[in-house]
């Protein structure tokens, strides 16, 4: 349950980020840059109250490894449907590549699941 909450949250988390980071490429185009960083860290403070606490709940059941990859697996899960039905960016098989290289981090850092 520990993890399950921890995923949730840091997904969550991890939309508010990528358009905190990456809208403004397409919203605020025509804005100065410290229009775009204003509202970006506007959008990201949501992030910060998200996953502050997810990893607080996460660190409780994961190693800080685990930790660390479990974001960056969700990173690319929610950032892929962001860059194609939302940027409009074409699909890419490197980003087959790129989830296959999670995949091979996810192994090594779970396979032993004993903290410390």
């Amino acid at each position: 349950m520990v993890v399950l909450q921890t995923a949730l949250l840091l997904v969550a988390s991890n939309v508010f980020m990528t358009f905190a980071w990456y809208a403004h490429l397409k919203n605020l185009n025509d804005k100065p840059w410290w229009i775009a960083a204003l509202v970006s860290w506007g959008i990201a403070l949501f992030e910060y109250l998200l996953q502050v606490p997810a990893n607080r709940i996460g660190y409780t059941a994961l190693t800080l490894g685990q930790l660390k990859i479990l974001p960056e697996i969700i990173t690319l899960s929610v950032f892929v449907p962001f860059a194609v039905l939302y940027m409009r960016e074409p699909l890419k098989l490197d980003y087959l590549w790129a989830a296959l290289c999670l995949v091979g981090a996810a192994y090594f850092m779970f396979r032993d699941s004993t903290p410390g």
